[in-house]
């Protein structure tokens, strides 16, 4: 068994050519709305939150800032989808500017679609959850058997405040997507970024024996069945926990109950985001979890998101906390438990090294080590019967 490096602690490189195709994790700086009266061409920024690893060595490290101008912006309206494009065109860190060509390839946790040349589509209301009660609501007012029936379910809409759906494109401040290169980039600024403050982990043979001693499977409450993986393990008050993860745009996930369950419902209706909707109640040891965070964007079929739960002892003098975290990517009905529940994405090392970037990237974290554990199988499923891989090692970091 040994503490090995994650790819965050890759060598520094130096000046480097990113070919056209390199795909870039960027933060939006500003709003992003599609029914805004737009001024042609408005500016928009954003930042590289996470390195271009290549060969080994970061070719980009995370940190630098990108503008760009907000090009096609197009309202919804009763004929066409919500459109809008975003292109980036300089990109800076430090004393160093270099121009850029990139386009939007992918969005994080959102509802919309995107093409080969970035341009970000809006849903079809009349395709929603919303879109088609209110069809239904229609038909049974046409029909004179009905229309009291329509009226009862018209009523109801109004008491539990259920909102028509926005069609429109609407990104909040800290929405995250991914660039794709459309030219390569020649980068001759700064080599490193965030990692280059880490320092080593103290008493490494100890740090392997806590690690291999934890547990790594959680449990789900009701029906008992083995579920999420453990991958993560932090060291630090939960105080810096809570601060690192607010820093990094996690919100707190409400408790599962009526009110919570009522407002996830008004979210797939309205086909909406909901930052601090519910999860499911899983165990680890018999205990829940000490708090639960997510991230998520316009749509609560996708969330990244994330149990933490106390352990006993400290470590290098500060509390230990094990992690499961994984990426809701769907809605999906369970026939076999009666009930809708989310599809998780099954690479669970890409989950993994998403929250160890989002942390990394507030500058708040110490040290870093990815750790063996060799006796963690690297397939199994989780309660709703998802696959889960791993290549079954844990990060871990010190705050």
């Amino acid at each position: 068994m040994k503490v090995v490096a994650l790819f965050l602690f890759c060598i520094p490189g130096v000046a480097a050519v990113l070919p056209a195709g390199t795909e870039i994790s960027i933060r939006v700086l500003d709003k992003i709305a599609s029914e805004a009266t737009p001024v042609a061409e408005s500016p928009i920024r954003a930042v590289v939150i996470a390195p271009v690893v290549t060969d080994g060595k970061i070719a980009l490290p995370a940190g630098p800032t990108l503008s760009g101008v907000v090009k096609d912006a197009r309202a919804a309206s009763e004929n066409a989808r919500a459109q809008i494009r975003l292109e980036f065109t300089h990109i800076s860190m430090g004393a160093f500017h270099a121009n850029i060509s990139a386009v939007v390839s992918g969005l994080e946790n959102a509802r919309e679609t995107i093409d080969e040349k970035g341009m970000i589509t809006g849903v079809d209301a009349s395709q929603t959850y919303g879109g088609r009660l209110n069809e239904g609501i229609a038909k049974l007012q046409n029909n004179d058997r009905f229309a009291g029936l329509a009226g009862l379910i018209q009523g109801a809409k109004q008491v539990l405040k259920i909102q028509d759906v926005n069609p429109n494109i609407d990104y909040d401040a800290g929405a995250e997507m991914t660039l794709k290169l459309i030219a390569p980039l020649e980068w001759g600024g700064p080599a490193s970024g965030p990692e280059a403050r880490l320092q080593p982990f103290p008493d490494q043979s100890a740090l392997i024996r806590l690690v291999n001693n934890q547990p790594f499977r959680t449990v789900a409450a009701d029906p008992p069945r083995p579920s999420d993986m453990t991958n993560l393990m932090f060291i630090g008050t939960e105080d810096e926990l809570r601060a690192a993860f607010g820093k990094a745009g996690w919100s707190e996930a409400a408790r599962l109950d009526a009110q919570s369950k009522l407002e996830t419902a008004r979210a797939l209706i309205e086909d909406r985001g909901y930052k601090e909707g519910p999860m499911s109640v899983l165990l680890l040891d018999g205990q829940a979890p000490a708090f639960s965070l997510q991230k998520g964007n316009n749509t609560f079929s996708q969330r990244h998101h994330l149990r933490i739960f106390r352990r006993p002892g400290t470590f290098a003098g500060k509390p230990i906390w094990i992690c499961s975290s994984t990426h809701d990517i769907g809605i999906d009905f369970s026939e076999r438990d009666r009930t809708f529940i989310h599809k998780v994405d099954s690479r669970i090392d890409a989950e993994r090294s998403k929250v160890v970037n989002d942390l990394l990237f507030t500058g708040l974290v110490k040290s870093l080590a990815l750790v063996d554990r060799p006796e963690v199988p690297q397939s199994v499923s989780n309660a709703t019967g998802d696959t889960l891989q791993t290549d079954g090692r844990m990060a871990v970091l010190l705050f």
